[in-house]
């Protein structure tokens, strides 16, 4: 039998506590091996210990942390390592694509200086020439075209600073790839085709896939094995065929019927997000048909607009860097958002959707003024936001609020949770510092950080992915807006915890008469929370209508396309 590529046996970690607690291991004796060529899944919720153990393999825990058990790579032991072998392992050997790409990123270095760097380090003998065709070859392969070479990761979309993040990972074609989450900004086409490439690589070199996600779909599709993690344990290990289809743990089973339940569609009554044969009304999600009176109308409520956006444009400029204007090659113009006309009902959720860098998130930036745009109109209850100055803007934004796409570059790591999501309330004059901590006591308990007493006095960093994310959700709800501008709010959680969180929306939308724009690369989740959907490509929308349209009679290629790439738990 072939030696093991990667194993870990009995790991148990635990991260920096006080001298009298005892130690809470994040993991905890889990152990399994990895075989050359090997594709394997690890799924469970947020704060599970996915990504710690992600970063066990790796040696990048924290040096303070509590470890026990092994870790071996070709028999070696990585927590052995001397820091100059660590250097040559991590990258040649084994590389990490970080969930956050924003941690990856330099932003004072160019796209194209990343990948030299990277190549520098690791292949001296190569060229400059050598090095930087290689570079545009991998990027190619991530669908970053080469005049982005020059750009910087805050000029990227968050699916593209992803993408960028990949093909670092994939330049120096290591043995293994431990992927935290590598698709979670990623549009349904751009995961597929990346996929598709690292499983090609998988069996053409030889290379092993640690597969880290809480997208069931996705796992079941690529992967050969399956561990389902709960609480820093291995609760459940087999072939992908096995766990899927005759789930042992209860943890998985829940798993399961969440991510099915938002996938299935009853097909004898043709409603949206309704298993077939499953008794609903113990569904984690309410019936979105009960929400619409006529789920045949395009428009459920046929009042005037809470949001109109007439022939908007966000248009930028990138300029020849030094050699380019010796050579006198003009600015490229990058129409992030060309001319786009929107209607957003009062109560409604309209469904933005496109593959990353189409302009979803510049779209959502230049209706909140944000960012101003090249030209157009926003008008928000009647007034148009564009002629605001920064005073007047910033009082209608207390109506107007949003959950960003990286909650990790928009909390602040010097403030606490509790003073994250308080600071909207005082900024706004809405409470005092007594109110606003009951009141964000409350919000922490809704969004499912409980006891919601010890998150309010932690820090971001001492939280998970998906912990992060339901804070800034917890913010952004906290003024209690009219109109909500969710950009992927819950693409880092699990099918579980995004059942409970899309409760909450749809909770507080009732109780708060609440309208969204829901920004997501996910189709089954568009489909299953959205009255109405708008496709978008590169910077226009080139379909609109009811969700029971769009998915029942696509009209544009476009929309055909990104339907046919979406992976089904179902059918996977």
């Amino acid at each position: 039998m072939n030696e093991a590529l990667f194993c870990i046996e009995n790991l148990r970690v635990a991260y920096p506590h006080h001298g009298d607690e005892e130690p809470r291991w994040a993991i905890d004796g889990v152990s399994f091996t990895l075989q050359p060529g090997e594709r394997m899944g690890l799924v469970g919720e947020s704060g599970c210990g996915k990504s710690t153990l992600g970063r066990a393999a790796m040696r990048l825990l924290p040096s303070s942390s509590q470890i026990e058990g092994r870790v071996t790579f070709q028999g070696r032991s990585v927590f052995d390592m001397t820091p100059e072998q660590l250097r040559k392992f991590r990258g040649e050997a084994v590389s990490l694509v970080f969930q956050d790409p924003m941690t990856r990123l330099d932003p004072l270095m160019s796209i194209g200086n990343h990948c030299l760097e990277t190549l520098k380090a690791h292949s001296p003998q190569l060229s400059s020439k050598q090095a930087k065709e290689k570079a545009i070859a991998t990027l190619e392969k991530v669908k970053i075209p080469a005049n982005r070479w020059h750009q910087y990761p805050h000029e990227f979309s968050g699916g593209m600073r992803q993408r960028v993040a990949i093909a670092l990972a994939l330049l120096l074609n290591p043995k293994l790839i431990v992927a935290d989450e590598p698709t979670t900004s990623l549009d349904v086409t751009v995961s597929a085709q990346i996929l598709q490439e690292l499983t090609r690589l998988c069996s053409e070199e030889n290379m092993a896939l640690l597969l880290i996600s809480h997208d069931l779909a996705m796992v079941a599709e690529y992967c050969d094995r399956i561990g389902v993690m709960y609480y820093g344990k291995m609760v459940e290990m087999g072939s992908s065929k096995a766990v899927f289809q005759q789930p042992q743990h209860e943890y998985t089973q829940s798993l399961l019927k969440a991510a099915l339940h938002i996938q299935t569609v009853d097909e004898t009554t043709g409603d949206l997000g309704l298993g077939t044969g499953e008794n609903t009304s113990q569904s984690p999600i309410p019936n979105r048909q009960s929400r619409i009176a006529n789920p045949e109308s395009p428009i459920p409520n046929r009042q005037s607009p809470i949001l109109r956006v007439l022939e908007l444009k966000q248009h930028y400029t990138l300029e020849p860097n030094i050699v380019e204007r010796l050579l006198k090659r003009q600015n490229q113009t990058i129409k992030a958002v060309d001319g786009i006309n929107l209607e957003l009902y009062p109560g409604e959720i309209l469904g933005l959707v496109g593959e990353s860098g189409c302009g979803k998130s510049t779209l959502s930036r230049t209706i909140l003024q944000l960012v101003r745009p090249t030209a157009g109109k926003v008008e928000f209850l009647g007034q148009d936001l564009t002629h605001l100055s920064r005073q007047e803007m910033r009082v209608s934004r207390r109506q107007i609020q949003m959950v960003f796409q990286d909650p990790h570059a928009c909390l602040n790591p010097a403030m606490t949770v509790g003073q994250s999501i308080a600071d909207p309330l005082l900024i706004h004059n809405l409470a005092d510092q007594a109110k606003a901590k009951q009141e964000v006591l409350s919000m922490l308990e809704k969004v499912g950080l409980k006891p919601p007493s010890v998150y309010y006095e932690r820090y971001p960093s001492d939280l998970s992915g998906g912990q992060q994310q339901r804070v800034a959700i917890a913010r952004a709800l906290i003024t209690r807006p009219k109109l909500l501008i969710c950009d992927e709010p819950v693409s880092m959680l699990d099918a579980s915890v995004q059942s409970q969180v899309l409760d909450l929306m749809l909770q507080l939308k009732e109780e708060f008469e609440l309208t969204y724009l829901f920004i997501t690369h996910d189709l089954w989740l568009a489909r299953f929370l959205c009255d109405r959907i708008a496709v978008m490509n590169s910077g226009k929308i080139v379909e609109i209508g009811s969700t029971k349209q769009i998915f029942g009679n696509p009209q544009h290629p476009y929309t055909k396309t990104l339907l046919a790439a979406a992976p089904l738990l179902a059918r996977a």
